[in-house]
């Protein structure tokens, strides 16, 4: 993967594996899910409201730009989460499927 961001110091912090859409990515100890995602990957997510690609607006928890989920169902903002070792997380929201009405 390519990312948005290209870090170009505080290399030498431990390393923390975690995957983001079943793509396992390095980051640093010590990065936000926000940085570590922009570091590996284009976007952060999809709009739930057209096809634009979103990667994050306020940087601080403020906006709802950076929500991402965990692989099991739970929310997150990127921006002010922490990485963690063996992180899983999806970037399309699991409960984004909308029910087929149609009889």
């Amino acid at each position: 993967m390519s990312g948005r961001f290209i870090r170009v110091g505080e290399t030498a912090r431990a390393r923390v594996e975690l995957t983001i859409d079943g793509v396992t990515v390095d980051a640093l100890a010590g990065d936000t899910l926000l940085t570590a995602m922009l570091c590996s990957v284009r976007q952060v997510r999809q709009s739930e409201f057209g096809d634009e690609k979103r990667a994050g607006f306020c940087l601080m928890g403020a906006c709802q730009d950076c929500w991402v989920w965990t692989a099991d169902g739970g929310r997150l903002r990127a921006c002010t989460t922490v990485v963690e070792p063996g992180m899983r997380v999806v970037t399309t929201q699991p409960e984004a499927q909308w029910a087929n009405l149609a009889s």
